[in-house]
């Protein structure tokens, strides 16, 4: 798993006041936190082991390369990680 998305805290409304939503990326620790500090909508891992999670609450303040940035970070870690011959299989999936 390299993320997670899910609706915020009740009664957390966004600019438009509609709810603001909560992602969870895997990130390299050191990284992490330079995240939570340049970021004020960054914070630890919800619900996450908060050394390797930050959470981004989706409130329009971080800038959407950024955010896909970090996703594809999140990925690439978990990718890196698994076992060659899973890697090579989803290789062979995304080749196609």
């Amino acid at each position: 798993m390299f993320a997670t998305l899910y609706e915020g805290k009740e009664g957390q409304l966004g600019e438009n006041g509609e709810p603001v939503w909560w992602l969870n990326l895997k990130c390299d620790p050191d990284e992490a936190l330079l995240l939570r500090d340049k970021y004020a909508a960054i914070v630890p891992g919800y619900h996450m082991n908060k050394r390797l999670w930050n959470t981004i609450v989706l409130d329009g303040s971080i800038p959407e390369e950024e955010i896909k940035r970090m996703i594809d970070d999140s990925y690439q870690i978990v990718v890196d990680n698994l076992p060659s011959a899973q890697r090579a299989e989803l290789d062979r999936l995304t080749q196609s």
